[in-house]
């Protein structure tokens, strides 16, 4: 490629470290997609003969069938896919391939390339995201009324229902989405045409080749266009928020499954055995889901190192930034579809979770507000009183609402038998029907908007 310059070829450790074929070959369909857009405008613009222009165009339509067909095969002495494509577009039609080069460097090749990638993980994670969203209003109106402890620093704090639970990750989704999207919106500028890294003096129509593309327009600046990441930087930074809400509903499926909880029985298929004690179900997937942000995280940390100290235009380093979003992409993929999954079959013991709940002294705050609304006590009187209470209830082993009159009276005697229903579990989430509370009519309407939310899409 670059024998004019160079009397001698690379020593074989140079020709390891500087291929990039093992990784960008996964580029193949965007770099064919990138080079008919390309050779389509060279031969509108008169820039190259209309013959070549065709037989260009048919021999990457060609190369395209046998990639999807066999794959890409691997040569480490043509360095990556564009080389690739190339030589074998050159085997096919002779020397006029050597004009699909024209006007054009592998510095922007790359860069669009890469943007055309990155833009297609954005709308397939988007569509994988939005499943999950789905699976989780459908098991959120399934358990609008089931009652289970809401948690705070893992300790039983009020009442909840499942319900309401589940959409609290329906909302983190949608913020993992629109981050997508934004992420989408910024990187949809073509590239080609800026060159190495100073445009050209070919007479080019950049905005038909980001038309023909998809991109809304062509980048404004050369050096910027072909040093530019960060448009994979916006899609990992977003992938690591996205992992992060795996990971913290993952947490919570292990911890529910553990016998200490007994919340939830998970699916066969998301679950494996050991190999030593017959009695175990252990959460595998989940687990690994957990797994998989930390290495997301990685990912994300790796490309900003890289990117960090680059001068502009073009550095070798660059060639480092696909490896991270590809690892990233597929872990992210399959952390979705196995949160999905384990969504839409696990088994809810909704039995469980409301004995636990009464168990926990979870109606406490709803004692203290009471003696604020119905005695007209202070809060922080109400809440030392509470605090009394609980701790008799805690000594006798019992719950709120199974102390007598007698011992609620002899800790306040403003306590009256009006207090009772305000200590079952059930008054307490339904007395929460503020806007997006955790009351069930809430649940309910919460659900439905979600729902119409993602069939308006």
């Amino acid at each position: 490629m670059w024998g004019g310059r160079f009397a001698a070829g690379p020593s074989d450790v140079m020709r390891a470290i500087n291929a990039s074929i093992p990784f960008d070959k996964a580029l193949w369909r965007q770099d064919i997609d990138g080079s008919l857009a390309h050779v389509a405008m060279l031969g509108a613009q008169g820039i190259i003969p209309a013959a070549d222009a065709e037989a260009i165009t048919q021999g990457l339509k060609q190369i395209a069938a046998e990639y999807a067909a066999n794959g890409v095969a691997e040569d480490w002495a043509l360095e990556d896919i564009h080389m690739h494509v190339e030589a074998r577009l050159s085997e096919l039609i002779g020397p006029a391939a050597g004009r699909l080069h024209t006007a054009r460097s592998r510095n922007d090749q790359v860069a669009t390339d890469f943007r055309l990638w990155v833009r297609d993980a954005c709308d397939a994670v988007d569509a994988a995201l939005k499943a999950l969203q789905t699976a989780l209003v459908d098991r959120a109106e399934q358990n609008a009324d089931a009652i289970m402890p809401g948690f705070t620093h893992l300790q039983i704090a009020q009442p909840v229902t499942l319900g309401h639970h589940l959409l609290a990750y329906y909302e983190m989704f949608a913020r993992d989405r629109d981050r997508f999207a934004s992420a989408r919106k910024r990187m949809n500028q073509c590239p080609l045409g800026s060159a190495a890294l100073a445009g050209t003096g070919f007479p080019i129509d950049r905005d038909a080749t980001a038309a023909a593309l998809g991109f809304e327009r062509p980048t404004a600046n050369s050096l910027d266009a072909v040093s530019d990441r960060d448009f994979a930087l916006d899609y990992l930074n977003a992938a690591a928020q996205c992992a992060l809400h795996l990971s913290r509903l993952a947490e919570e499926f292990i911890i529910w499954a553990s016998q200490p909880y007994g919340f939830v029985k998970l699916p066969d298929s998301f679950s494996t055995g050991s190999s030593i004690m017959p009695q175990k179900r252990n959460p595998d997937a989940a687990e690994l889901v957990r797994g998989h942000a930390g290495r997301i995280i990685g990912c994300q940390t790796a490309l900003m190192i890289t990117m960090k100290g680059l001068p502009l235009a073009y550095s070798k380093d660059m060639q480092d930034d696909k490896p991270p979003v590809f690892e990233c992409e597929g872990l992210l993929m399959l952390s979705l579809a196995a949160m999905t999954g384990m969504v839409a079959e696990t088994g809810f013991d909704t039995s469980a979770m409301r004995k636990a709940t009464e168990r926990g002294f979870a109606t406490a705050t709803d004692l203290a507000d009471w003696l604020v609304r119905q005695a007209g006590i202070p809060f922080r009187e109400a809440h030392h009183i509470t605090g009394a209470v609980v701790k008799l209830a805690e000594g006798r082993g019992v719950a709120l609402d199974a102390l007598t009159l007698d011992e609620l009276q002899a800790i306040d005697p403003r306590i009256s038998q009006a207090v009772y229903p305000a200590l079952s579990v059930d008054a307490s989430v339904a007395s929460r029907n503020s806007y997006g509370g955790t009351a069930p009519d809430q649940v309910r309407h919460q659900a439905a908007r979600a729902r119409a939310a993602l069939a308006g899409e």
